[in-house]
């Protein structure tokens, strides 16, 4: 008796325990931390050697390409204006690429990652260009390249992401050109895959970190290791399917990141890095087996694809937080052409930007060959809009507000919660973008290039609350238009979740900050609200404890500012933007110039300037709490 009713008490306490932890997940736009996770949604996995050698496609084009997916491209490039037009500018970028010299092993600090890119680029050209004419010129070109890279003494696995892409490449190159290249050129090339990109991955003491990390990393080298596996099934059936079931395993732990709503914590660009590899290996997987084990339709993945199309501002900006980059290429992007290619939806593809002249698209995407065979597969069948307002949940919970259906004002706002320990993450909780009229008024500094950080022996990658990370602009709150309490960095692992959102022609969204200030006050709400088509309204609200010293209020802006009396004027591009004080009219604004930048490392943006409305602990009285309301506006 003894015995059962522990084991009962046991059983309840578990049900117990799950119960609580589900009601957390249920609650508003707030994660569960690592430790209390459950496990991510798994993809199909039965790989083995005899799954390999039963199901894996026999004969070669059978990485993104088969016969069929071929045989359909051609046919496309006989009446498809868009695929016409995109393999012209692949043939132009085949005969840059031939004018080239090989690539050589060189370093920039400790990435080889350049030159790996760089082949990738090169093998997606060169082998469609292959693909699709059997040109013995561009063979030899594609001989001589995998040759060179083969002979390296490795690829550079102290940095995976190197041996990755590099690994791709090599693939695709042996997959689409196996055919015609020598025999001694595809042993070699299968070795160096096997040698300098598979088994470095079964180091454990080794950089391998991304087998089931949780960022881009993962995305791009068990996609990598795919494509290397693939190619040398025949030669390593086991080493070929004991990688590929690896990697079915550590990919869900990226792709669960997307969750729920779509949203990439790590930005607009690394969405596309990320999420680029994602749908590589999702047509590598698709060709080679008929299958790519779920990660299609993993929850929330294809819903990213709005959240990609919501970055991007009327300005041709991003709403770029996190590391991401400033504006978006001319250029169609190739990778939401997969997603149209899934979903019939035309949105997601760009046809205007792919039917511009080939001379003005440049040096392509080092996807171009594959996105080329997405293009061909798009069928439209419907145009889904994006709409007005919309909030995605998750690490880096977002919010989006737009204008209405005409736009004629192009109004954009982005704002954000977060923590600023994810990957790439910064210390922006509570901050916010803001574009009227083609002018981008509100800025987020964005990023700056990670070797010349690196090369002075910069610490940028820890994010602990003291690391060094934290000392440059574009990293901490000093940098963002959200609040400071105390003059003191954000607290690193506070998370601020949107507690409430509400749609419409006046969409509203509240982020809860309490967290990233620790114990220096005792809450902090912040309040966006799209009040019409030409203002947002940004209202926060304070309860301030016996640590609280005072509040600052920050916009970070390049426009010209003139204060007036209860707020400011800001001008540019020959347009203003008006910003009131709405609650505290008598307090007086502060513009701090940050042209040139506090620190030698700081990146250097022209006319930048960061709007401040202080607030010291005693204008508060004896409430211990308030409220700051401010407006801004531009009426034509």
């Amino acid at each position: 008796m003894k015995t059962t009713s522990f084991f009962n008490l046991r059983l309840w306490t578990f049900v117990l325990i799950l119960l609580l932890s589900t009601s957390r997940v249920t609650k508003a736009n707030d994660p569960l931390p690592p430790e209390l996770s459950a496990d991510p949604v798994k993809l199909e996995n039965p790989m083995s050697v005899q799954y390999l050698k039963k199901n894996l496609r026999k004969s070669s084009p059978r990485l993104i390409l088969t016969p069929a997916i071929e045989k359909n491209l051609k046919k496309k490039l006989k009446s498809d204006p868009v695929v016409q037009n995109m393999y012209r500018a692949i043939q132009l970028n085949a005969q840059d690429i031939q004018t080239k010299p090989l690539l050589k092993r060189e370093l920039e600090g400790r990435r080889l990652l350049a030159t790996s890119r760089e082949m990738l680029y090169r093998m997606n050209v060169l082998g469609m260009v292959y693909r699709m004419e059997k040109d013995q010129k561009i063979l030899n070109r594609i001989n001589d390249e995998l040759i060179a890279v083969c002979n390296f003494q490795d690829w550079n696995p102290s940095h995976y992401l190197d041996v990755a892409e590099m690994a791709m490449a090599v693939a695709i190159a042996v997959d689409w050109a196996g055919e015609g290249l020598p025999e001694s050129t595809v042993e070699k090339a299968k070795e160096a895959l096997i040698d300098k990109g598979i088994m470095p991955s079964y180091n454990e003491s080794g950089n391998v970190g991304w087998i089931a990390g949780t960022n881009n990393w993962n995305q791009v080298c068990n996609g990598g290791m795919i494509a290397a596996s693939v190619a040398i099934a025949e030669k390593d059936p086991e080493l070929a399917s004991k990688t590929i079931s690896r990697a079915l395993d550590g990919i869900p732990h990226a792709l669960e990141e997307y969750g729920p709503d779509g949203v990439y914590p790590e930005g607009s660009t690394y969405w596309g890095y990320g999420t680029s590899f994602s749908v590589l290996t999702s047509s590598m997987l698709e060709s080679a087996f008929d299958t790519d084990f779920g990660i299609a339709e993993y929850p929330a993945f294809k819903e990213s694809a709005d959240f990609r199309l919501l970055s991007n501002a009327p300005s041709d900006w991003y709403y770029n937080f996190a590391d991401c980059g400033d504006q978006r290429s001319e250029n169609g992007d190739l990778t939401l052409a997969w997603f149209a290619a899934k979903t019939g939806n035309k949105i997601y593809f760009e046809k205007e930007r792919f039917l511009q002249d080939p001379e003005e698209m440049g040096e392509l995407a080092r996807h171009a060959g594959a996105g080329l065979v997405w293009l061909s597969q798009f069928e439209g069948k419907e145009e889904k809009s994006l709409p007005s307002s919309w909030m995605g949940k998750g690490d880096n919970p977002l919010v989006f507000f737009r204008g209405g259906e005409a736009n004629d004002r192009q109004y954009y706002f982005g704002g954000k919660g977060g923590r600023a320990t994810i990957s790439h993450g910064n210390m922006d909780a509570g901050s916010f973008i803001f574009e009227l009229d083609g002018v981008r008024w509100v800025i987020d500094p964005g990023n700056q290039e990670y070797h010349e950080l690196e090369k002075t022996g910069f610490n940028l990658w820890g994010n602990c609350q003291d690391c060094e990370r934290w000392t440059l602009l574009t990293k901490n709150n000093y940098g963002h238009s959200t609040i400071t309490v105390n003059d003191a960095l954000h607290v690193n692992d506070g998370f601020a979740p949107i507690v409430d959102f509400k749609e419409g022609g006046q969409a509203e969204a509240t982020i809860d900050m309490t967290a990233v200030f620790g114990n220096n006050i005792k809450s902090v709400s912040r309040r966006f609200v799209k009040e019409n088509e030409y203002s947002i309204l940004i209202e926060d609200h304070f309860e301030l404890n016996d640590a609280t010293q005072n509040i600052t209020w920050q916009l970070m802006t390049t426009a010209d500012v003139e204060i007036v009396e209860g707020g400011a004027i800001l001008k540019q591009d020959g347009k203003q933007m008006k910003l009131e004080n709405l609650s505290h009219p008598e307090l007086n604004l502060s513009i701090i110039s940050l042209d040139p930048p506090p620190l030698k490392l700081d990146r250097t943006i022209e006319n930048l300037k960061r709007i401040e409305i202080r607030m010291p602990a005693y204008l508060f009285d004896d409430n211990e709490e308030g409220t700051l309301r401010v407006r801004l506006s531009s009426e034509k």
